[in-house]
């Protein structure tokens, strides 16, 4: 699956979010360590949602 992410370089290295996950941030040295670290935290972030829901009814919608 592909997730959107947004870079922010600064002095210090690379911060990365993903907007589409609210809260799912991290950051790197630089780009390559900043996307790394973004997809555990993408990976992270979806266990937890997961685990939040499992034991409530849910259901999946279609968006165009």
């Amino acid at each position: 699956m592909r997730y959107q992410v947004k870079l922010t370089k600064s002095e210090e290295g690379v911060s990365v979010s993903c907007p589409g996950l609210p809260g799912c941030w991290s950051q790197g040295a630089t780009e390559e360590e900043a996307l790394e670290n973004i997809q555990d935290a993408i990976t992270d972030y979806l266990s937890v949602v997961d685990e939040l829901t499992q034991e409530s009814e849910t259901r999946y919608v279609e968006v165009a």
